[in-house]
């Protein structure tokens, strides 16, 4: 299990194996949420505007059906499982 001590600005340094194990970057923006149990989760937000540069259809590009962007939402979700 790992601790962290919360400093006199608010701020706490996130332990390394927790990193790790969220694939916490430098720059990662994380959302707080407080479920029903009052158990505080902490969420990476994967996808920021830099990381939707280019998904755009580009000439040359193979156009994606639903089938393809299902299979794509599929395999993005079992990442988070």
């Amino acid at each position: 299990m790992a601790s962290a001590t919360v400093t006199n600005k608010g701020e706490i340094l996130i332990p390394k194996e927790i990193r790790d194990y969220l694939k916490l970057d430098t720059g990662t923006k994380i959302e707080f949420v407080i479920d029903e149990d009052g158990r505080v989760k902490m969420i990476p937000l994967k996808f920021g505007l830099e990381d939707l540069a280019g998904i755009l259809h580009r000439p040359g590009m193979k156009k994606a059906t639903i089938e393809d962007m299902e299979n794509a939402i599929l395999e993005g979700a079992n990442d988070w499982t």
